[in-house]
């Protein structure tokens, strides 16, 4: 079926049973708001309506329906509705760190830590929390106090799930980079934060190789000069017997991991205020250096708490996993199926080696009931025509989730196919700026291929064509009308006035949360995310802002010009082509082309490597200087030119004509 017609009347691909519908928490919850409120609640979507309109008892609810570990307080739960400057919860504290571990003691599992080389690791509550008291005590002891910031360097281990828990223990600030990033754009985001602390590894394994990063730390041990604590942590590869040398400053004091975590402290949770930060994580946009945005203990888990048993309908005890670098939110969104008492699968390394079963064989493995991966994985094993499952994982496994990008109809009939009609296909759309979803599923509804089903309780999220009007049935900006706990309490280092975060979010519609993606609301109450809206580089769920691409690649001196647009289009694999003016007398040959990928590579991702690399005469750019990123994606994702190209404000109209050309010979997209 063409991804562009949408019939009126689709036919599910999946509909629930009625032992599904009577053990889904969304309908738990549903019926319990019914009950206490004197409502009459039929569906989700009565749900949804009255969630949107009664924010203050629909947060109040959340709070008392999960018990939160914290002390409630007799504020309201909304005591001032503005956005950007929303207040939750005034005089409530909890913390995170005391959600997650309410669990504990038991000897039941709280993580299962696989990687590339078949090890398993399984941390009980009661080991995890012993490790996470030592290494909190630890910090206490050497003066990291609430407020102080962590900087991370860590692949998806269970050692960083216990270093952020310790943090967060301590009342801490924690901010996470994936080892694979390079020194450029982890100094870009680390920079900014001052941290106190620095935990890292020198070294990763991913597709079967080592990749030694001693050169990369000990730049940003030379360079942070805020730090006072280095906790170097031993890399898990078992294809080397030693760690790699770097250089460690003689006046910085350093904490061996061993140490840290050894021994049977006390377990020490500092109650924190609700809107206390609790990490801080990057998005970034098209010009300058990434946003560093900071969320909240309170609203990232009142929000991940409704987010993982009503949306994907969690359980305690069930086994969740989201594969997913340290990089990328949801890494952050898979520790926090811990609030739940859900055991946490963590597969270091990459799902697509030696081949393109590797991550169905850890989940038979470990017989997951939760499996989530970007959509860019679901299709690559698709095409890769293997058999996703296993003996064990027919009778675990419950639910398959999906972000990073739209996931197209083929995959979600690949995956209902080969999975079975006992199989909840369940993609989600959210975003890193507010560390949670504003599009998920509902268990007791059908599946649409190709629609995400509901919009998330508590999120007022709407279609906006440009004059700021709701539309159903048509593409429109994704906004949000009303504030979410979560959302950003502010960017490190903004000024008095947020004029970042204000620039960011609410520029287009005044008050009004527009997050950037191209979103349709059909008729039926679902939505289909079409994409970026703007011109931020998302490569498999991981933001980028164009700006730290065009640092790498014009810092070669033959280039003198860059511009790079991602096309994600629905259905399809995302295609990002770069466009290189370069010097006189030189061409783009095959080691012009490798030496620019490389600098892609080391500054920022493997996977922001651009899928071409062509040659231009110039770069497009407004009467003010500015490259006409948008409106050339907009042409190459099929809009006539007139709509997105006005000459008369374009500094050199005459280059044109070959993005023009360009555009007609790529009508069709490609696969």
């Amino acid at each position: 079926m063409d991804d562009s017609v949408i019939t009126a009347t689709p036919k599910p691909i999946w509909s629930p049973d009625s032992e599904r519908i009577a053990q889904a928490r969304i309908n738990d919850y549903r019926e319990t708001i019914a009950r206490s409120f004197g409502l009459r609640l039929p569906d989700t979507t009565a749900l949804w309506r009255w969630s949107v309109s009664n924010l203050d008892a629909f947060w109040d609810s959340i709070w008392r329906y999960f018990d939160v570990a914290g002390v409630r307080g007799n504020g309201p739960a909304l005591a001032k509705a503005e956005m950007p400057g929303a207040a939750w919860f005034p005089g409530a504290t909890l913390n995170f760190a005391s959600q997650a571990l309410r669990h504990a003691p038991s000897q039941s599992a709280a993580i299962i830590a696989g990687n590339e080389s078949g090890d398993l690791i399984t941390l009980s509550w009661t080991e995890l929390a012993r490790r996470v008291a030592c290494l909190a005590a630890a910090l206490r002891a050497r003066g990291v106090v609430r407020g102080d910031r962590v900087a991370a360097l860590l692949p998806n281990t269970a050692d960083s799930v216990v270093a952020f828990l310790a943090c967060a223990s301590v009342g801490a600030i924690w901010s996470q980079c994936s080892p694979d990033m390079g020194a450029p754009s982890v100094l870009d985001r680390f920079r900014q934060i001052t941290p106190k602390v620095l935990i890292a590894v020198a070294r990763y394994t991913y597709g079967g190789r080592v990749h030694d990063r001693s050169a990369v730390v000990t730049q940003l041990l030379g360079s942070l000069h805020s730090l006072a604590l280095y906790i170097p942590v031993p890399s898990p590869c078992a294809e080397a017997s030693h760690e790699p040398r770097h250089t460690v400053p003689t006046a910085l004091d350093t904490l061996g991991w061993a140490e840290a975590i050894d021994g049977n402290a006390t377990l020490q949770i500092d109650p924190v205020p609700f809107e206390h930060p609790l990490w801080i994580v990057y998005s970034s946009g098209t010009t300058g250096l990434p946003k560093p945005i900071v969320n909240g203990h309170g609203g990232v888990t009142l929000e991940m708490l409704k987010v993982m048993a009503l949306h994907n309908d969690l359980h305690a005890g069930d086994r969740f996993h989201w594969f997913t670098t340290t990089g990328w939110i949801m890494w952050n969104c898979q520790v926090s199926a811990l609030l739940l008492g859900s055991t946490i699968g963590l597969y270091d390394g990459s799902p697509g080696w030696p081949d393109a079963g590797a991550l169905w064989r850890f989940a038979d493995r470990i017989g997951l009931n939760f499996l989530g991966a970007g959509a860019a994985f679901h299709t690559g094993c698709m095409k890769a025509g293997i058999s996703p499952g296993g003996k064990t994982l027919r009778t675990t496994l419950r639910t398959v989730g999906s972000t990073g990008s739209p996931l197209s109809r083929d995959a979600y009939r690949w995956l209902q196919r080969e999975l079975g009609q006992g199989v909840w296909i369940a993609p989600i759309s959210g975003g890193t700026d507010l560390s949670s979803a504003f599009i998920a599923g509902d268990c007791t509804q059908p599946v649409i291929a190709g629609e995400m089903q509901t919009r998330c309780l508590g999120a007022a999220v709407a279609a906006w064509n440009e004059r700021g009007e709701s539309v159903i049935g048509e593409v429109g900006e994704l906004v949000c009308t009303t504030p979410m706990p979560s959302m950003p309490l502010f960017f490190w280092g903004d000024d008095a006035h947020q004029t970042r975060y204000r620039d960011s979010y609410f520029d287009m519609f005044p008050g009004v949360w527009r997050h950037g993606d191209w979103i349709e609301i059909t008729p039926r109450g679902g939505a289909i995310v079409y994409g970026r809206s703007d011109a931020t580089i998302n490569r498999h769920g991981v933001r980028m802002g164009t700006s730290e691409l065009y640092a790498a690649v014009e810092g070669l001196p033959e280039v003198l010009d860059s511009l790079v647009v991602d096309l994600e289009y629905l259905g399809r694999a995302s295609y990002m082509p770069l466009f290189v003016v370069l010097r006189d007398s030189f061409t783009l040959d095959s080691t012009l082309r490798e030496r620019i990928a490389d600098a892609i590579r080391q500054a920022l991702t493997p996977r922001h490597v651009p899928n071409d690399i062509i040659q231009v005469a110039a770069v497009p750019r407004t009467l003010t200087g500015k490259k006409l990123e948008v409106p050339v994606k907009r042409l190459l994702l099929g809009e006539p030119p007139e709509r997105v190209f006005n000459r008369d404000a374009i500094a050199n109209p005459d280059c044109l004509d070959w993005y023009l050309q360009f555009a007609e010979r790529m009508a069709k997209p490609p696969h």
